[in-house]
């Protein structure tokens, strides 16, 4: 199947040879010069991932995330300045799946969007064919149906991007397990592809921060310092 990429970005140069280079790998790719033409094209014929540049003047890729999360989890790889980590750290707590600063090398682009596309294959698969599915992980409140990528915390769904709920459910399938970000990074992305640390530390926030808006109380994602993560059952 040949997948559509979307590729949002105000540098007419980026947008050309990038995807000529998406092209040659055999995706067909959308290009959009500013955030609000993105969010009127990706609205009205979805895609199967984006890569957003942040820095774009009227409405930038922080806001154009925003506005898709509102009703897509589509995966989003997010364009970042050399030297903006605050950018970096704020995309993915809002729900970007991964971030590459620029200047990039355009290898390293395709490889991160085929681990993305990988990943909602393997998720689509599990969820139809003639594979055995994966049944529904239940751990006291919370429920995930791999199958269905659905997630909920006492009956009420909570929307998770494919990044989140592969981190969540390595943690899940084993409370009191500890993982390291070595270990989450591989649920999440592959074991062949490297995010640094703070990628899966920024994720762990914005999985929290949905289930306490679900659950002020929520509290079974916890923290070991110098170690890793673990999910606390019950």
């Amino acid at each position: 199947m040949q997948h559509t990429i979307a590729l949002v970005d105000d540098d007419r140069n980026i947008l050309t040879s990038v995807s000529m280079a998406l092209e040659t790998e055999g995706y067909k790719v959308r290009t959009y010069a500013e955030g609000s033409e993105a969010l009127r094209g990706l609205s009205a014929q979805p895609v199967d991932l984006a890569v957003l540049d942040i820095k774009m003047p009227r409405m930038d890729g922080m806001e154009l995330l925003r506005r898709l999360r509102e009703s897509s989890n589509v995966p989003v790889i997010f364009l970042t300045s050399k030297d903006d980590e605050v950018d970096e750290l704020l995309g993915l707590r809002m729900g970007a799946d991964d971030y590459i600063k620029k200047p990039f090398s355009q290898r390293l682009l395709i490889e991160r969007i085929r681990a993305l596309l990988r990943r909602e294959r393997s998720l689509r698969d599990e969820s139809g064919g003639d594979s055995p599915k994966e049944q529904p992980l239940l751990r006291g409140n919370l429920m995930m149906d791999p199958g269905r990528h659905l997630v909920t915390w006492r009956g009420e769904p909570v929307s998770l991007t494919v990044t989140e709920f592969l981190i969540l459910k390595a943690l899940a399938q084993r409370p009191g397990h500890v993982k390291n970000r070595d270990q989450l990074m591989d649920a999440a992305y592959g074991e062949h592809i490297y995010v640094d640390d703070r990628t899966i530390d920024s994720h762990i926030k914005r999985l929290r921060k949905k289930f306490k808006q679900a659950d002020p109380e929520f509290a079974q994602i916890e923290t070991l310092y110098g170690v890793g993560y673990r999910y606390k059952d019950g």
